[in-house]
């Protein structure tokens, strides 16, 4: 059998193609378009691998059938280049992240041609280049503007060594995943983006779109939108009161105690004298332990007592407030009132500290903390002191509804709808990645005007953070000509900001970018815009199930709140192409997973 010679054909054909701009796409209102998109890769010094083919492959058989089916496709290419791994890279080496980024994407390009992918290269995009991240920085300036841009003393995850915060996904077993390096939780100033404002469309809008079951649960579950209500217990000896949000107030009666997340500010407030040395123990510990760890079900329960009390708005009890690690301060009002008699993890803490069950639910076993769902059991034990109001007999449904009513005519609750997502850690303490167009004046931070854009990246050598490890700053700090300036507004002496934008923010928008690449006026052109929106196809590494998408659904409703974009979703097709495994199961990373390493 004569082997198909493909050290001849291929490489005739790819020049051929290059030559000719055979996959060059061009708008044409009279064809139906098809927008085939990948999800596009950090350039790693490694080079493609199985994984990213994996994917690329997929979208290119795609292409090309859509083509011969006479539709205009567009099927583009760019490079996810801002990041961590660069950053560290220059810092072992001495080579500055633009070389070695620059090698990389050249590298990849390469090999991509090779492999004969029918890529349209005159709308590559690459998220470091300054004529890209202006707009970056200009959808920045758009958040800011309307609110949804803050800044605000936040729990973050702080890794010592890398002089950088971290996302949770970033940690591994209380390390770095990078590096394996010690991480701490503690508060730092940062920049925060209002997701949450969007929270209700984000989940709402899920309805419109073809995505795998399991991708649209994940990011039903991370909005994680529960209704209920907030009630407040007031401080015991103290002015004030607690709040807390919980799906079931028919349980109000079985409170036997109170749990703050070890952050929460009521705890220095609470806290009794003889506690102090406990409790400020307890919260250094917590302070290295990552929030998924914290969150693991099978884990012994711990905590420690402030001393302190609340009284239940419902019986007038006396309630001890304790800390534990299992209440977040990002979910909720990081406080909790534990009903030990009808949830598992409040049980197995109870049992711990010796803390008292009561059963306010009938149908469950109180004996292991059951929890009884809304279409089974009946309120029992649930009635005030004075006999004025109860809920014993009544199905939980009707239980909620009227103990809910009966706390807002007391002034001590209300209804209320709670989400899961918390407002998006906008900051990183590194050198690459897109500068912030902000001054700061007299301590108030202020835009760069329109006109000054792109604050261009500063050039230097010296990579690592500055600052203390009570004041630690980024790299960008170090550089005191760069950072001092004049506000371009006032003419007053202002501060340039320090923080980098983490690289969550170049891959928010680039499928839009892809439309108009070109373009000095503006984002994208209204006109390209129209024709090619929304994505028909995105395939990608499930890795980005949760962020990625859910970050880029957040930048694309505001875009299409400010009429940029003409529509609600930028992706109406979703496909996780899989993993690629070998003959020991090892797992082979896909198209995503260089792009959710921690370079974000």
């Amino acid at each position: 059998m004569k082997r198909y010679p493909f050290a001849e054909v291929e490489p005739r054909w790819q020049a051929y193609w290059e030559q000719h701009a055979t996959f060059r796409t061009r708008e044409d209102p009279d064809r139906p378009k098809f927008y085939c998109l990948d999800m596009f890769p950090y350039p790693s010094g490694a080079g493609l691998h199985v994984g990213h083919l994996e994917g690329y492959t997929a979208t290119d058989i795609v292409s090309r059938f859509k083509r011969m089916r006479g539709f205009n496709v567009l099927h583009p290419m760019g490079w996810d280049a801002f990041g961590l791994p660069a950053e560290q890279y220059a810092v072992k080496t001495g080579i500055h992240p633009r070389i070695s980024t620059a090698e990389n994407i050249a590298t990849f390009r390469r090999q991509m041609k090779r492999m004969g992918l029918s890529y349209d290269w005159e709308r590559e995009v690459d998220t470091t280049d300054p004529a890209y991240y202006r707009w970056t920085q200009w959808i920045f300036l758009q958040l800011f503007e309307r609110g949804l841009a803050y800044v605000a003393e936040v729990p973050v995850n702080w890794c010592p060594a890398l002089g950088t915060v971290l996302a949770n996904e970033e940690i591994v077993d209380g390390r770095s995943e990078i590096g394996g390096f010690e991480v701490v939780r503690r508060p730092m100033r940062q920049w925060v983006l209002k997701i949450t404002a969007y929270a209700e469309r984000l989940l709402k809008d899920l309805e419109g779109v073809e995505w795998p079951a399991s991708t649209y649960e994940m990011q039903k579950n991370w909005i994680g939108r529960s209704v209920g209500a907030e009630v407040d217990f007031a401080l015991d000896r103290v002015k004030g009161a607690l709040r807390i949000f919980t799906t079931r107030p028919d349980t109000l009666f079985g409170a036997t105690y109170m749990v703050l997340a070890p952050e929460h500010p009521l705890v220095d407030v609470l806290t009794a004298p003889e506690y102090r040395a406990e409790v400020a123990a307890y919260r250094a510990s917590t302070a290295h332990k990552s929030d998924l760890q914290r969150q693991e079900a099978t884990r012994e329960k711990t905590g420690v007592f402030t001393g302190g009390h609340v009284i239940n708005p419902v019986n007038r009890e006396r309630l001890p407030v304790w800390i534990a690690d299992y209440v977040l301060m990002g979910y909720g009002t990081g406080a909790i009132m534990a009903v030990p008699g009808h949830d598992e993890r409040d049980w197995a803490f109870a049992r711990a500290f010796g803390l008292p069950v009561r059963e306010v639910v009938s149908g469950g076993d109180v004996e292991q903390g059951a929890y009884v769902d809304l279409e089974h059991g009946r309120a029992v034990n649930s009635t005030t002191p004075d006999g004025t109001f109860t809920i014993d007999g009544l199905p939980a449904h009707a239980a909620i509804e009227k103990i809910t009513a009966w706390l807002e005519a007391m002034g001590k609750g209300r209804k209320a709808i709670n989400y899961k997502l918390r407002d998006w850690l906008f900051s990183r303490q590194r050198y690459w990645g897109e500068p912030f167009p902000i001054v700061w004046v007299d301590g108030a931070p202020s835009a760069l005007p329109e006109q000054q854009l792109p604050l261009r990246l500063p050039e230097t050598d010296n990579f690592k953070p500055s600052g203390s490890g009570d004041d630690p700053k980024g790299p960008l700090a170090n550089l005191t000509m760069w950072v001092h300036t004049t506000d371009p507004k006032t003419g007053r002496p202002a501060l340039r900001e320090t923080n980098t934008m983490p690289q969550w923010a170049g891959s928010c928008w680039y499928y839009l970018r892809y439309l108009d690449p070109h373009n000095e006026r503006a984002l994208v052109d209204p006109a390209r815009e129209r024709y090619w929106m929304p994505v028909d196809l995105y395939i990608g590494g499930a890795e980005h199930a949760v962020l990625h998408l859910l970050y880029a659904r957040f930048w694309h409703k505001v875009l299409y709140d400010i009429g940029l974009v003409s529509t609600i979703e930028p992706f109406r097709k979703l496909v996780h192409q899989g993993t690629v495994l070998g003959g020991t199961t090892r797992r082979c990373p896909s198209p995503a997973a260089t792009s959710s390493t921690p370079t974000r």
